[in-house]
């Protein structure tokens, strides 16, 4: 057969590694096909490449308007203010792209200069091509940032964490329904295609594996995601919340309640792709369940607020008076993207609805944005 090839650089290497494991072990989980296509030490997609803005795969909220970073920022502020003004406070981003919101999070957090006397970065992010995008980022914050591979990895101490589109990129574990029991979904190999999708032959020993929320009503035919990653970081994050201040804010696309349903999407250039064909060159996520993060984090002592729409959370931050202040000094050339940046950020026709924001918090703190929902919210 003929190898997958990446249009311009010969037989896809990744895709030649898999085939040979494959080959060796036996079809291998949709978790494991994902993390090897993300994470390989030497063809993963993240590990290899920076794959945002117009030249790369797809853009992030902090790519398409400033204001969404600095918005954070603010809150931030607001956060380590109710939390009692820690120092030094742990304020970590995970998965950071190119450290575009954390440079304008702290630009913004300029008028409250004792909040940047105490906070420390600290980045979580294992690819070196975007640990050095996120240098030349935030030269000019002045900071020098913390790089950790894990969560788990930062200093004990206060701290405030950010996570835009971080989860929707951790694997995912599917799981298909058949006569009343459950299969794990595989990937095997194909001699047409190179690789192809299967079921485990033996169903899956411990049901409830599966969130309940996920088994309720489900028939066959019906595919259930679980996302053990996930499940480890809120345990991680209740962990150091029994000790010391945390606050922790996720913004994913995803759905507020579990429910069945394939969500795995592969994205190149812009466009969405074939999940299985160019290994290492697309994007691969699927769809936050902001139900089951909930759920978990309860289950562990966190207090959880949310989830709001993208739109609602940057609505009650201020995102239209800070667009119109920006406006009324921007020149003429930069003010039609000032304000489609922002209507891209929160129109529930494009990123407003579709994304969701979540905090987890130790007890006591109620951050900005989400108390008294649906009203306005506090503005900073």
């Amino acid at each position: 057969m003929t190898l997958s090839s990446t249009g311009n650089s010969g037989p896809n290497a990744l895709l030649i590694k898999l085939r040979r494991r494959i080959a060796s072990e036996g079809p291998i989980t949709l978790a494991q096909y994902m993390d090897a296509c993300l994470c390989d030490p030497d063809h993963g997609y993240y590990t290899t490449r920076d794959p945002f803005g117009a030249g790369g795969d797809f853009t992030t909220a902090p790519e398409i308007s400033q204001i969404f970073g600095e918005l954070i920022g603010l809150w931030c502020v607001v956060v380590w203010r109710s939390m009692g003004k820690p120092e030094p406070l742990r304020l970590i981003e995970l998965g950071p792209g190119r450290g575009t919101l954390m440079a304008d999070a702290l630009r913004a957090a300029k008028v409250a200069p004792e909040f940047l006397d105490a906070a420390h970065i600290y980045l979580v992010e294992t690819s070196p091509v975007l640990r050095e995008a996120q240098a030349r980022n935030l030269e000019a914050s002045g900071r020098k940032p913390h790089w950790h591979a894990r969560a788990g990895d930062v200093p004990e101490g206060a701290a405030i964490l950010i996570a835009n589109e971080f989860l929707d990129a951790l694997p995912v574990r599917q799981f298909v329904r058949r006569e009343g029991a459950w299969f794990e979904r595989c990937v095997e190999l194909c001699e047409e295609r190179g690789l192809a999708f299967c079921t485990a032959p033996d169903a899956l020993e411990t049901p409830d594996l599966l969130p309940r929320g996920l088994r309720a009503g489900a028939v066959d035919g019906d595919i259930c995601e679980i996302r053990p990653g996930a499940d480890e970081l809120v345990e991680t994050l209740a962990a150091r919340a029994q000790n010391h201040a945390l606050s922790a804010l996720f913004i994913d696309y995803g759905h507020a309640r579990s429910a069945p349903g394939e969500t795995l999407q592969a994205v190149r250039a812009h466009d969405f792709a074939d999940p299985l064909a160019l290994p290492g060159y697309a994007d691969l996520t699927a769809h936050v369940d902001f139900g089951r993060l909930g759920e978990v984090a309860g289950k562990n002592a966190l207090e959880v607020h949310g989830p709001v729409s993208q739109a609602e959370f940057l609505g009650a931050l201020g995102l239209k008076e800070r667009c119109e202040r920006l406006m009324e000094t921007a020149q003429d050339k930069d003010r039609e993207q000032i304000a489609s940046g922002a209507l891209r950020v929160a129109d529930p026709a494009q990123m407003g609805s579709l994304f969701k924001v979540m905090a987890l918090t130790s007890g006591g703190l109620t951050p900005p944005a989400f108390a008294g929902f649906p009203r306005s919210g506090a503005r900073i």
